[in-house]
């Protein structure tokens, strides 16, 4: 046999593209699925894509992504978020589902849940589950639409009978096929009733003669000894009547004659002559038909069978009729049993990635030197003045503190580029979101590392532009300057970014256009300014040229694309910071020593960071205990190179700054007043 699988669709839609094909026969299937946009399930769900739909309405065959309905609640005691799935796709059986989570969640496919439960009831289906805290919900749901039947593909295949031969049919072909069986039922249908109303209209015509004759047919009756003689004399003559000829004449001796009537019978020479039929009728005939009022109860029946007969031979003679017989009807039953449609369909979906379900916000991120990853809202962290005590970004342990902080997209793609000299690829999104207090996740669990490999360079990407390239900084000065769409292309387990010396670790990698300066700060206070131009494209696996050369106890703590305008925000381990502008800083060949950025002490500390900053901007601190201090760019003073710098953040004891990353601030976002701390900026500013 032939396999065949039609998905059920909606009553409406269906009906409402039969009408339309009726008044308009030349319809495309393309204009059909303006009335009928997919299939509609009992089930209800998500289809995923309109893609698949067309297809099959197109050439009969095709597939349909199917999505169970799932919102993301949060519980507003206790925080803790849940998936909560209220359809499922068609044909999914509910129990089967929950025993394939459960098996996915034991056997470590599937993180972050905590529970499931099964709150279906009469009012509906509700099939909960709970998350761990700190879990990505989009995340987790995106992998239980990968992984179990919460999303099903259904396999269209229209393949019908026709004319006695199996035929795979587009949307056009079925309905039009559709609407030649009304026709054909329609038509059939006609005839039979016009049969029927032939046949009543000739019975009504023998008892009219009867009634008009009925001394006549009473004596007749009485004579005969037995009904067989009365019938044969009831058949032997004609009879007269003026009633019968108005009835015959009103409908035409034609039109409500059966078909197989014999000549002999009925109207014939101003006489009527009864049948067989008619005969044994009024033999039947109970005696209170003979009063006036039955009388004109049978002329009124027999005028309303007439009206049929005439809609019947209308309808059948004219195929217009017809056709608006077929449309009536499809109308009636619209009216009737129509519904609406329970399938959502979300078109241009098909090909959907989990960043279609994530909302674009601006995230902090931030990578602990344990290596535990967390995102959190940018907005969480008001500004304050420069000096103040600021907020904790997470829980550190004593022996771990925060090494990456930068704000990305929750749509970028994070390279993330490690000590062995390779690079992951991680959305944002995917990294779980946390509180203040939380320390996050561990970043071996989030990427394919190997024993003893960490993250040294994290690089948020929005798109791989062709003719971008990244710049790399390693530790002991060296640079690499590699094409950007070398990039693009993710793998699972990592590919090569850079061959590294073993003492060597990346510090610093940016998106460059090929023409700019690049800037590199050392951790004595030291900073060179050269042309991108200087040093060529190179292959992943290439180490790179010198940029920069440093001493023995001298290490590359910060790597810049130098902007058009702006200054360079410097930073100091003891919390110390200053701007200087950008023209002060010369351009200079690669591969020199540089020149002072600012001036390092036993008071100020090392450099921690460098970062470029315009007047509007803001700037984020962090230290090693987790600490962090949001202050606008503009409160911190704007001095020459060869100066300490002011107090950016007032430390506790043993604390140190480590982290530095540049804000932009939003012109409607206002800043908190409350708890700020003044410097004076005359007594933390040293020239020499």
């Amino acid at each position: 046999g032939m396999a065949t699988n039609i998905p059920p669709h909606n009553l409406t839609e269906v009906l409402n593209a039969c009408i339309a094909m009726i008044d308009n026969p030349e319809l495309s299937t393309a204009e059909i699925l303006q009335y009928i946009p997919g299939p509609d399930f009992p089930t209800a769900a998500i289809i995923n894509g309109s893609r698949g739909i067309a297809e099959a309405y197109q050439t009969g065959r095709g597939r349909v992504h199917i999505r169970a309905r799932a919102d993301i609640e949060t519980n507003e005691a206790t925080g803790q978020q849940s998936i909560v799935v209220n359809e499922l796709p068609y044909q999914v059986n509910k129990a089967r589902l929950l025993e394939k989570i459960a098996e996915l969640v034991k056997d470590k496919k599937i993180d972050g849940i905590s529970a499931l439960r099964d709150e279906s009831d009469k009012d509906g289906m509700r099939m909960v589950v709970v998350l761990k805290r700190g879990e990505v919900p989009e995340v987790i749901l995106n992998n239980l639409y990968q992984q179990t039947q919460m999303q099903t593909v259904f396999g269209i295949n229209m393949v019908a009978i026709v004319d006695g031969q199996p035929r795979t049919l587009n949307l056009k072909d079925i309905l039009s096929a559709f609407i030649r069986h009304r026709r054909e039922v329609v038509t059939r249908r006609s005839i039979f009733d016009l049969k029927k109303a032939r046949d009543r209209a000739h019975i009504l015509e023998g008892l009219a003669t009867a009634l008009a004759n009925i001394d006549e047919v009473i004596e007749l009756i009485k004579a005969s000894p037995n009904p067989s003689e009365a019938r044969e004399a009831l058949l032997s003559r004609g009879w007269g009547s003026e009633m019968i000829l108005e009835m015959l004449g009103a409908a035409g001796a034609q039109a409500s004659r059966p078909e197989n009537l014999e000549d002999q019978y009925g109207l014939v020479d101003s006489l009527y002559h009864l049948s067989p039929v008619q005969a044994q009728a009024i033999l039947d005939m109970r005696l209170h038909r003979l009063t006036g009022l039955e009388q004109d109860k049978i002329l009124q029946e027999y005028r309303e069978v007439l009206d049929l007969i005439g809609e019947l031979l209308a309808i059948l003679s004219d195929p217009d009729n017809l056709m608006a017989v077929i449309r009536e009807e499809l109308v009636a039953i619209n009216a009737e049993y129509g519904d609406e449609r329970r399938t959502e369909i979300l078109a241009n979906h098909l090909d959907l990635t989990l960043e279609d379900l994530i909302t674009e916000e601006e995230m902090v991120v931030t990578l602990s030197h344990a290596g535990y990853a967390k995102t959190q809202q940018l907005d969480t962290y008001q500004a304050q003045k420069r000096g103040g005590k600021g907020k904790a970004a997470t829980s550190m342990k004593d022996e771990d503190f925060i090494e990456h902080l930068f704000i990305a997209n929750t749509h970028d793609t994070l390279l993330c580029f490690s000590s062995a000299g390779k690079v992951y690829w991680k959305k944002v999104y995917e990294l779980p979101q946390g509180s203040r207090a939380a320390r996050g996740k561990p970043i071996v669990n989030l990427l394919p590392l190997e024993e003893g490999e960490k993250i040294n360079a994290v690089l948020p990407i929005r798109e791989f532009e062709a003719d971008k390239f990244i710049f790399m900084a390693t530790a002991s000065g060296t640079v690499k300057k590699t094409p950007l769409v070398d990039y693009s292309r993710p793998r699972a387990n990592g590919i090569i970014a850079v061959d590294l010396k073993d003492d060597d670790q990346l510090v610093g990698v940016a998106v460059t256009d090929g023409h700019s300066d690049v800037m590199m700060f050392s951790s004595t206070g030291k900073v060179i300014r050269f042309p991108e131009t200087d040093v060529r494209s190179m292959g992943r696996v290439s180490r790179g040229v010198r940029g920069m050369r440093i001493s023995e106890d001298e290490k590359i703590i910060s790597l810049i694309i130098a902007q058009e305008e702006g200054a360079i925000l410097t930073a100091t381990e003891f919390g110390y910071g200053k701007r200087t502008n950008l023209a002060e800083y010369r351009v200079q060949g690669r591969g020199g020593q540089g020149i002072i950025s600012i001036q390092t002490s036993a008071r100020n500390g090392n450099v921690v960071g460098a970062v470029q900053v315009c007047e509007d901007n803001q700037i984020m601190l962090i230290t090693n205990g987790g600490t962090l201090v949001r202050t606008p760019v503009k409160h911190v003073s704007l001095v020459g190179r060869n100066t300490q710098g002011v107090r950016l953040i007032n430390l506790s004891n043993d604390e140190k700054l480590v982290g530095l990353e540049r804000v932009i601030e939003d012109e409607d976002e206002a800043l908190e007043d409350e708890g700020e701390v003044l410097i004076d900026e005359n007594d933390d500013t040293v020239e020499d």
